[in-house]
């Protein structure tokens, strides 16, 4: 079964202790956290301070998804505000083994996130070096955008990659995730799927995620 991360991106931030408190009813194992600078891409979400609140409303693991210029400045204070898995662009990143190092270092999970257009051959000389791989299924910087089918043919690359270097790595998909397309991603290779519209706008969340969790 894949861990479902709902993104708090799609949460009702008036009533956030509300919605972070659904989750921990919930069968995600994550939480996904998108941060936006307005400049990597055109919005702007949260940063540390809101992390941080998040960090102290639960015990689920924080899986925190850098959309901004140079990732490498802020490691050490994403953590202390409570990250657990640190996520990175490639695009965003000139010297990217050494900003994953550098998340190692600080004791969190490294990840790296992969636009639209961005082959996941361009990972094979880092594969090994991290934990996760984020595949965007939509074009990153806003919520509620349709799914990107070519991400399919992209997540058998991504897994035959992973298999061939024998590397250790959860697939992470990202953005349009819900029912209709959770059973074919998780059985071409997810690990991680993340959910942001599909669950906060859902009738009923905890059943939603419970729905994905078994697809």
């Amino acid at each position: 079964m894949p861990i479902i991360a709902p993104s708090v991106l799609a949460a009702d931030f008036g009533n956030l202790q509300r919605d972070i408190e659904m989750l921990n009813q919930s069968e995600a194992e994550w939480i996904h956290l998108d941060v936006m600078d307005g400049v990597f891409v055109p919005n702007i979400s949260y940063g540390m301070p809101v992390i941080k609140t998040i960090d102290g409303l639960t015990d689920k693991v924080l899986d925190t998804h850098l959309m901004i210029v140079q990732p490498e400045r802020y490691v050490k204070e994403f953590k202390e505000a409570g990250a657990d898995i640190l996520t990175v662009h490639y695009e965003a990143c000139s010297h990217l083994h050494r900003t994953v190092q550098a998340i190692k270092d600080e004791g969190m999970k490294a990840g790296v996130a992969l636009n639209p257009h961005t082959p996941v051959e361009l990972l094979e000389d880092i594969i090994r070096d991290i934990d996760l791989l984020l595949i965007m299924s939509v074009n990153p910087g806003f919520g509620g955008q349709k799914f990107i089918r070519n991400t399919y043919e992209k997540l058998v690359r991504a897994s035959e990659l992973i298999d061939r270097k024998n590397a250790e790595v959860l697939i992470e998909i990202d953005g349009g995730v819900g029912l209709g397309n959770a059973e074919q991603l998780t059985q071409l290779g997810a690990d991680v799927l993340v959910a942001g519209n599909s669950v906060f706008s859902a009738h009923n969340p905890l059943e939603i995620i419970s729905e994905l969790k078994n697809s």
